[in-house]
């Protein structure tokens, strides 16, 4: 049995009157590769419950999907030249690459030097360019192989050619990083050992994980700020940074024998798969807050955290004071340290008002300042309670009251006034034109 009669291999058992069955029947009935495969080997099988039956592909058997399911049922295989090990000879690419077939690409990690054989048609060698330009660039170095015929082109070119058919590939060579367009994680890695290597940069070579602590948290920030501002480029760019910060880190480590990027890799992989058990496990959730309580519940175990206090301990102390406010409130809460209704918030608001106007009237700096901070707390068990995210409220406000005082300003000094000197009718009357014109833009 042949998984196609429409390849030399066929011509040349026709020709020494070999008899054989095709399967090139099955390619119609198939709705993917994988159904393919499947199809195949149910067939095969069917077929050597009454004889002995000979399974014949072009190339190499581990380059075929249904001799695989056939080999794990037991079959024997005898194994012949590979396409994509004859195609990395063509290219005079030895020893290390990686082999895969053109249906198989997607989804697939790719290195390079990457061999692609079974370009069969050119809308596949379209979907394997999509594929491949993406990973490596439109300009990458290849080699195109079909029969006879071989060709260097650009990458991009992969679905250019004039033929395609079941013995032709496309290899992509292998290039010097500073050649290199499209880059990977394991190349931010060689970059930065090369700039940490004694021969190296000189500033990159003196940081320490404490030296470059504060670049992390700027680089964050910067990323929330491209993300307010909705620029994709600016987001993309910042991401990278916020990436570089944390693969600087654990160079460091690695350098030191401690941890390596498989390592932070790995342990985040493992924390999404374990906390979300509702995709990965037996807990239900089919909403975002029944997500985020299967969340924390889970992140709880794993930190052999068995109180809720722990969970509300463990908030970073470096935290800006708003957020680890709101951090503080939200895992307080999940504690059960929280009023029932909003009537109650608006209660306990007005007895913290009281205390900290009593306060003031004494005129104790330090029991104004601690009544104050009371107060702000309420505020963010409120905040929790609405749903709102007390560290955007704020920012949108603050942006809201920058934008009002610019155009107060504008429109005082339009009519050649002193902001200063202005009387209280005026001041009002400027701030509701402002409060307008803003609302309007």
């Amino acid at each position: 049995m042949l998984r196609t009669g429409k390849l030399p291999s066929a011509d040349g058992l026709r020709e020494s009157g070999i008899p054989f069955e095709s399967l090139d029947g099955l390619y119609e009935k198939s709705r993917n590769w994988d159904t393919l495969a499947k199809n195949i080997a149910a067939e095969v099988k069917r077929q050597a419950k009454g004889k002995n039956v000979c399974y014949c592909v072009d190339g190499s058997v581990t380059e075929d999907r249904a001799a695989e399911i056939l080999l794990r049922g037991g079959a024997r295989a005898i194994e012949g030249v590979g396409k994509g090990a004859a195609a990395a000879a063509r290219a005079g690419v030895g020893c290390t690459y990686t082999s895969v077939s053109a249906y198989e690409t997607a989804g697939r990690r790719l290195t390079l030097p990457l061999v692609v054989y079974d370009v069969a048609d050119k809308l596949l060698a379209g979907d394997v360019k999509l594929a491949l330009t993406e990973l490596f660039g439109d300009e990458a170095p290849a080699l195109y192989i079909d029969g006879e015929t071989e060709k260097k082109i650009p990458l991009c070119e992969a679905d250019r050619q004039e033929h395609y058919g079941e013995h032709t590939a496309i290899v992509v060579f292998e290039e010097d990083l500073l050649d290199k367009k499209r880059f990977c994680l394991e190349d931010l890695m060689a970059i930065l050992r090369r700039l940490r290597a004694p021969d190296g940069c000189p500033w990159d070579r003196a940081q320490t994980h404490e030296s470059i602590r504060i670049n992390a948290i700027e680089e964050a920030y910067e990323l929330v700020d491209a993300i307010d501002c909705g620029d994709a480029d600016k987001i993309c760019e910042e991401a990278g940074d916020v990436v570089m910060q944390a693969a600087f880190h654990t160079l460091i480590e690695e350098e030191r024998g401690g941890f390596t990027l498989t390592d932070v890799l790995s342990g985040v992989c493992e924390k999404l798969i374990s906390r979300h058990t509702h995709v990965f496990g037996t807990d239900k959730a089919t909403a975002a807050e029944s997500a985020l309580s299967v969340w924390d519940k889970n992140k709880m175990t794993e930190k052999g955290q068995k109180a809720y206090s722990d969970a509300v301990n463990d908030v970073p102390q470096c935290f800006p004071a708003l957020l680890r406010a709101q951090k503080t409130v939200k895992r307080m809460r999940n504690g059960g340290w929280d009023f029932s209704s909003p009537e109650s918030h608006k209660k306990k608001f007005a007895e913290e008002a009281e205390e900290l106007a009593r306060a003031v009237r004494k005129g104790d700096k330090k029991e104004i300042a601690e009544e104050f901070g009371d107060l702000l707390m309420v505020l963010m068990h409120t905040a929790q309670l609405l749903g709102i995210d007390s560290e955007q409220a704020l920012l949108d406000t603050v942006k809201k009251n920058a934008a009002r005082f610019t155009e107060w300003e504008r429109l005082v000094l339009a009519d050649g006034k002193d902001v200063h000197d202005l009387t209280d009718e005026e001041w009002n009357f400027y701030y509701e034109k402002a409060k307008e014109n803003v609302a309007r833009a």
